[in-house]
């Protein structure tokens, strides 16, 4: 099998979008609901969205392995964000409707310092040798999560360093049906994004760990592919997510063959989430760490 795409930008819809003029159920206090139209859009069929492989889309947080010192390391997604003045003078030009002029970056002056170990998302546009923020006005990035950083300190529940393995769920090789947590070598998994899941992370949707005796685990993005998807239709995968047992999931990515990832949310669809009773949760899991034991 072929190896799918990482994540290193935000994901366009599978389907064009608009947005209505209603309460959110994705966030709190937002007035507006973005909504998935019925038309497939350019990104998607440029991307021959027809021939991609379909997999669960995981509430997570994202997070990258790459080298650092010399090994492969855990990183953490930090966006590098504009400081005050950058930021009020973007929000007052998307506000003016001059959305036909471009609007002029000075990278070395607008942004906020970010550590010096911090480094900009594979492929990012370069202008005179720095990255371009993106179309929020931020420039997607990366750091990487040293031990003892309480920051970040659930990322590094995940790794061990000493022994370089991580705490990984995945499929059994054996049978497809069951979810293993298992402890993988970090140089397997080497340039892979993966999404951190656990007690800590984005209101637990998977319900892992408790207070007490929390629970975090890596899921490399694309694990879970999706077998029996109905027909790109957008009544046809709103019944699936509504009526189907696999259909409890977040929402769905798509791996297209170019190395593009399109996705769609259930919000995309007025759909809620989290739910109870996700299709993960449905799954048994066992572990198999051998005798190789994390020190979280």
């Amino acid at each position: 099998m072929r190896r799918l795409g990482s994540v290193q930008w935000k994901m366009p819809c599978v389907f064009v979008t608009e947005v209505k003029e209603q309460p959110s159920t994705k966030r709190e206090h937002q007035p507006f609901k973005v909504l998935a139209a019925e038309t497939i859009s350019h990104k998607a069929l440029d991307a021959d969205i027809y021939s991609a492989i379909p997999t669960e889309k995981v509430d997570g947080t994202c997070c990258y392995i790459t080298n650092y010192k010399g090994k492969p390391y855990l990183w953490a997604r930090l966006d590098r964000k504009p400081n005050k003045l950058a930021e009020k003078r973007f929000k007052n030009f998307l506000h003016s409707k001059q959305n036909s002029k471009e609007f002029f970056w000075n990278v070395e002056e607008d942004f906020k310092p970010v550590p010096e170990c911090w480094i900009p998302v594979k492929e990012i546009e370069q202008l005179n040798g720095n990255p371009m923020p993106d179309e929020n006005g931020h420039i997607p990035g990366w750091v990487p999560v040293e031990k003892n950083n309480k920051q970040y300190c659930w990322h590094s529940s995940v790794v061990n360093y000493e022994f370089q393995v991580a705490l990984v769920l995945k499929h059994h090789p054996a049978d497809p049906g069951l979810l293993e947590i298992s402890a993988v070598p970090l140089s397997d998994l080497l340039e892979q994004t993966l999404e951190l899941i656990g007690t800590n992370i984005n209101g637990n949707p998977y319900g892992l760990g408790s207070k007490k005796h929390p629970l975090h685990l890596l899921i490399p993005h694309g694990a879970f592919q999706i077998r029996n998807l109905p027909a790109l239709e957008h009544n046809d995968l709103l019944s699936w997510f509504e009526g189907c047992r696999e259909g409890k999931i977040e929402g769905i990515v798509w791996h297209c063959n170019d190395g593009c990832l399109i996705k769609v949310h259930r919000h995309h669809l007025g759909l809620c989430w989290p739910i109870p009773d996700t299709y993960m949760n449905s799954k048994p899991k066992f572990g198999r760490l051998r005798d190789i034991i994390l020190d979280v």
